[in-house]
């Protein structure tokens, strides 16, 4: 089945738009999956905010020429896909990583975060990165813990003084 030239520039327009504002992005070699399972995946991905889609290899490469993906171009063989995170790094590796473990058919070929190519063997490490309210949450308790132990600090002397007057009156009863 031919495409034309025009539903090809609007494959490349429309890859280019969604790569442009995406933070990561993983290509894997989808053979060996129905059309279920590949139907199953898709429904997740749109569930966890990821762009997915099956696009030949040439108009990936054009999609990508203007974007911080342009280094994956060398890895576009064979039949792919790519997922795109448009929230967190971590949510298309995380999205893989899952899948992988259910369909051993899938393989990942190669990912890319910040301008930066990986392995498919660095899956796992993208994958456990955090997503924006766990960083956001981790910040809070590294920023909290220091306050917390100044005012500890603070409070200390007073509590120790009244522990002490508590010990006297304690034993003051006991002789009396």
């Amino acid at each position: 089945m031919t495409v034309t030239l025009a539903a090809k520039k609007a494959v490349v327009e429309e890859v280019t738009a969604v790569a442009s504002k995406a933070i990561s992005a993983v290509v894997a070699d989808y053979r060996g999956l129905t059309v279920n399972q590949m139907t199953q995946l898709r429904s997740q991905a749109r569930k966890a905010g990821v762009y997915l889609r099956v696009v030949r290899n040439t108009l990936t490469r054009r999609a990508f020429e203007n974007t911080q993906f342009s280094s994956l171009s060398d890895k576009l063989v064979g039949p792919l896909f790519v997922a795109l995170s448009m929230d967190a790094p971590s949510d298309a590796a995380r999205l893989l990583k899952d899948f992988v473990k259910t369909f051993d058919k899938l393989e990942i070929k190669a990912l890319s975060v910040g301008g930066k190519v990986y392995g498919a063997e660095q899956l796992d490490m993208v994958a456990s990165l955090p997503t924006r309210d766990e960083a956001i949450a981790k910040l809070m308790y590294v920023m909290k813990a220091p306050v917390e132990k100044f005012v500890r600090t603070l409070a200390e002397p007073h509590a120790k003084l009244v522990r002490t007057v508590a010990a006297i009156k304690d034993q003051k009863a006991q002789t009396a």
